[in-house]
């Protein structure tokens, strides 16, 4: 083929081989990955088999095996088989193990028995982040998201799921019934093969109740009503779409504000984010080792308790009162349309009368004051303010701190706009690494590890972008 470059020939021998160094160039980002993993200390940080035994086969060194999971976590190889196949044939892979080539089921196990370390590794990795200054605004956004489980939603069950399953399946023998009565009234030979599958369609249908009629017992037995079978631990979660929802986990993640890295996240089966404003926050704090932090969350972290916990562990929140007040969407006044007088503890309604305290009681655990006016009985306008003969307003004995957080989001509605730009591009960015399946490990230990890998890769990759290969070289080598 003339006037094209010719491709060498692949019988062609080399007198001198090539010096497998020539083809990683000084800024691949493998380099980062060598030097920050030989500037770990593994034995500080609990991974099994950094003492080599003194007897027996030798095993791979647990710095070998961390090398080729940041690598395969930082381009999208998170499979034990995948990186098996990969460091046969990747040069780069070679290179970062020294052409050692394990196979499927010992990379599967180093990430099994290592999990502890492996997390310690993450959180390493943002102690260094913090030695080079990189969160110096002392703010930080939380939000969760929902990842899916290796867990099928047909393997999952709850009482509501089983209850409609049950009614299907009797409608079901009920359709079928109906058709063999049919087809016992037209005598013929497709009649009889008729009747015959449908039959054979009852009676597993039958099975199948019977199993679900022993699932009921299990779910019965269950302390939070649910049950899946293929990840015990995974739990079916409410998303943001209508009539929609995911067997998975609720990642918890804290986000730098200033460089966009995640300082502290937490795996859970919890559907919801109400209760993980303070652990996360404290996290947090704990991370940046800033003395005055600031965080802030979207409305499903709204939960009196948990700012409070914030409050008094010195950390400044900002999170919006979701508006759920069913006097409101009735189209009658809201309790923000009652102005709290501090002064004299009373509430001044829309009519201007005052509504004074009238006794304490606790719910759910809270102490709270209720009031309410002998003017209503009265009142002109009492059909927009209450069905009832009297308005009564409960407040909470700490409400002066939700007020005080109100006033600091009217002061900067600013915050709102950093929180979604902050927090929920990584997740994007997670959930595009890890494809439509996202975890590929089970049980809330396994997973937690396999989300540690996902973060120190992505905070890896940001550090890159600020840094630059050699920035970070030179900073794991001072």
């Amino acid at each position: 083929m003339k006037r094209f470059i010719e491709e060498v020939s692949r019988a062609q021998v080399s007198l001198l081989p090539e010096c497998l160094d020539d083809f990683v160039a000084e800024d691949n980002p493998i380099r980062v990955v060598e030097a920050f993993v030989e500037q770990l200390d593994l034995v500080a940080l609990e991974f099994d088999g950094a003492t080599p035994a003194v007897t027996g086969r030798p095993s791979y060194h647990p710095a070998v095996l961390l090398k080729v999971y940041i690598y395969g976590y930082l381009n999208r190889i998170q499979s034990s088989r995948r990186l098996e196949r990969e460091c046969q044939r990747n040069l780069e892979l070679m290179w970062l193990t020294g052409r050692l080539a394990p196979d499927f089921k010992t990379i599967a196990d180093f990430r099994r028995d290592n999990g502890k370390a492996i997390r310690n590794v993450c959180r390493q990795f943002v102690v260094l982040c913090r030695q080079l200054d990189l969160f110096s605004q002392s703010l930080v956004a939380i939000d969760g998201s929902k990842f899916k489980a290796v867990n099928n939603r047909d393997r999952n069950f709850t009482h509501g799921k089983l209850r409609a399953r049950m009614e299907q399946i009797e409608k079901s023998i009920e359709r079928y019934l109906a058709a063999m009565d049919t087809a016992d009234r037209t005598q013929s030979d497709v009649a009889e093969a008729k009747v015959s599958r449908l039959q054979d369609k009852i009676e597993k249908l039958r099975q199948q109740m019977q199993a679900l009629k022993e699932m009921e017992q299990q779910l019965r037995e269950a302390p939070d009503g649910q049950v899946s079978l293929t990840d015990p631990d995974a739990r079916s979660m409410a998303t943001s779409g209508k009539g929609t929802g995911v067997v998975g986990y609720n990642v918890q993640t804290a986000v730098d504000t200033q460089h966009h890295l995640i300082v502290a996240h937490e795996v859970t089966n919890v559907g919801h984010d109400r209760a993980a404003l303070a652990t996360m926050a404290e996290q947090a704090r704990e991370a940046t080792g800033s003395e005055s932090l600031s965080v802030v969350a979207d409305r499903g972290y709204f939960s009196g308790v948990e700012i409070l916990a914030c409050e008094q562990a010195g950390i400044t929140p900002f999170v919006p009162k979701p508006m759920t007040s069913s006097s409101k969407a009735e189209g009658r006044f809201g309790k923000q349309d009652f102005i709290y007088i501090a002064a004299d503890d009373e509430y001044q309604c829309p009519a201007g009368h005052r509504a004074i305290k009238r006794f304490s009681t606790v719910e759910d655990g809270l102490e709270l004051d209720a009031y309410w006016s002998s003017d209503c009985p009265g009142c002109s306008i009492r059909s927009n303010c209450t069905t009832s003969n009297y308005r009564r307003l409960k407040r909470w004995k700490h409400e002066a701190i939700l007020e005080a957080m109100q006033q600091r989001l009217d002061r900067q509605p600013e915050m709102m706009s950093v929180r979604r730009q902050t927090v929920e591009h990584p997740f994007g960015t997670l959930k595009h690494w890890m494809g439509a399946t996202h975890f590929l490990t089970k049980t809330l230990p396994r997973v937690s590890t396999e989300m540690s890998l996902h973060v120190l890769a992505y905070n890896l990759k940001r550090l890159l972008s600020i840094l630059g290969v050699s920035g970070v070289i030179e900073v794991l080598r001072a």
